[in-house]
């Protein structure tokens, strides 16, 4: 299994709802976002995924994200903006924005929102 993983950030502000803490108050991250496409076989010149088609594809999510308030921006405005529903966001949107030859799959996105604190969501 051969596996491929990038790393971007961006920053935003939310507020978790129903939360009894000091995320329930007005705060902002300096998110780090990893994203890993796996597959078994490379293609004619050796490559799994292009990371420059990769790039792109996460870029089109995050840059919507970054400098933003999370809480105003759908489907977070019903959805609770946390590390866990983030990540899962990025995720959906990346599958859908990224095209991958057959045998090449999404596998997972890492969301820290801190460099102690991550969140990770894979299918």
């Amino acid at each position: 299994m051969f596996e491929v993983t990038i790393e971007e950030s961006f920053a935003a502000g939310h507020a978790l709802r129903n939360y009894r803490g000091k995320c329930e108050n007005v705060h902002g991250h300096n998110y780090r976002c990893q994203v890993t496409v796996e597959g078994e076989q490379l293609d004619s010149i050796g490559l799994l995924v292009d990371f420059v088609e990769l790039k792109r594809a996460v870029h089109a999510v995050l840059d919507r994200l970054d400098h933003t308030w999370l809480n105003e921006f759908p489907p977070f405005t019903e959805l609770n903006p946390s590390a866990e529903n983030i990540a899962k966001y990025i995720y959906d949107e990346v599958h859908q924005g990224l095209a991958v030859k057959e045998g090449v799959r999404l596998a997972a996105v890492k969301l820290w929102e801190t460099d102690t604190c991550s969140a990770v969501y894979r299918p």
